[in-house]
């Protein structure tokens, strides 16, 4: 008896337009993802809590409550990946986006396989956390930041700090080899599986907010190359 398949993964839409709704959801569908649609911000955090969902592709701008309110919620729920879509590409938007948990974001008007690219590069990084966490991954140790990659935990100075997946991911890429600066291109690559142009506005939002919460002093940039862990 053969053993059975693995269940695709589930990927929630969230878009209040109804003709864009249908258009991811259908695409999503011919590309081997299960999904469950929402068309507002209650809807989507009830759709959430009813299904057992891998990914959230996110619309900014929702009736009910934003697309802001949603990511707050279901991250406070249960962290996964969150693709941001926005018809705005403000950096202010991009910023609070990323700052309640989001992990990429595609503005609008885009390319319906730009977003199955994005969605199965977040997915992918979150199976490469997953087998760090199986295979118990070394705790590593700069100055008094402490990263635990099996447990997924952060402590500076003997406090928990809070990091999203993506922001753990990154931290955890630049602890492995602390001071030595690493690169945008390699940065984008490793963690969010692509790189282009414009995703070096989402590594530097991502940068912010780390800063934010490790301390500013110990992500130092490098202006035209990357940036580096110090302790």
């Amino acid at each position: 008896m053969s053993e059975q398949a693995a269940a695709p993964p589930t990927i929630l839409v969230v878009e209040d337009d109804p003709t864009i709704n249908q258009a991811l959801a259908d695409r999503l569908t011919a590309e081997g993802f299960a999904v469950v649609r929402a068309h507002d911000g209650p809807g989507a955090v009830a759709a959430f809590g009813a299904a057992a969902v891998d990914l959230a592709v996110l619309d900014l701008m929702l009736p009910g409550f934003d697309g802001l309110e949603v990511c707050r919620r279901i991250q406070a729920t249960r962290p996964v990946p969150v693709l941001m879509l926005t018809a705005r590409d403000e950096e202010t938007d991009v910023l609070v986006g990323l700052g309640v948990g989001a992990d990429d974001y595609v503005t609008k008007p885009f390319r319906m396989r730009e977003v199955v690219a994005r969605v199965r590069a977040l997915l992918r990084r979150v199976a490469r956390a997953e087998q760090l966490a199986l295979a118990g991954d070394g705790r590593l140790a700069v100055g008094d930041l402490l990263l635990d990659p099996a447990g997924r935990r952060v402590t500076v100075a003997g406090s928990e700090v809070h990091l999203t997946p993506l922001e753990f991911d990154l931290l955890h890429m630049l602890a492995a080899r602390p001071g030595t600066v690493r690169s945008r291109e390699d940065l984008m690559r490793e963690v969010w599986g692509w790189a282009d142009a414009r995703g070096t506005r989402t590594l530097d939002s991502h940068v912010r907010t780390l800063r934010a919460k490790i301390g500013a002093a110990r992500v130092r940039t490098v202006h035209g190359v990357g940036y580096a862990l110090e302790g």
